[in-house]
C-alpha cells in the first residue's frame, strides 16, 4: 500500500536520557539541520506533534495573540 503524496511515517527510539533521533529521511524531507530548534506540541488524547519550522510564527500568534475582549 502506497502512502498518500506528502504523507510520511517513521519510527524513533527514545534513549535513556529521553532523547529521540529524528530519522535521516525525515530530516532531509523537512530540512532539519544540526542546531535547529524544534517545537513540540502535545495533546493528551492525540499525542505529540513536531510542526514544520516555517509554521512557528503562525503557531506563536495563534497561542499568544490576545483576542478581542481579552484582558492584556
Amino acid at each position: 500500500m502506497a502512502a498518500p503524496k506528502g504523507k510520511y511515517a517513521w519510527t524513533a527510539t527514545v534513549g535513556e536520557k529521553g532523547q529521540i533521533v529524528i530519522p535521516k529521511q525525515a530530516r532531509e524531507v523537512f530540512d532539519i539541520k544540526p542546531g535547529d530548534t524544534l517545537i513540540l506540541l502535545g495533546d493528551i488524547d492525540r499525542g505529540i506533534a513536531i510542526p514544520p519550522k516555517a509554521s512557528f510564527s503562525e503557531i506563536f500568534n495563534t497561542v499568544f495573540d490576545p483576542k478581542e475582549g481579552d484582558k492584556e
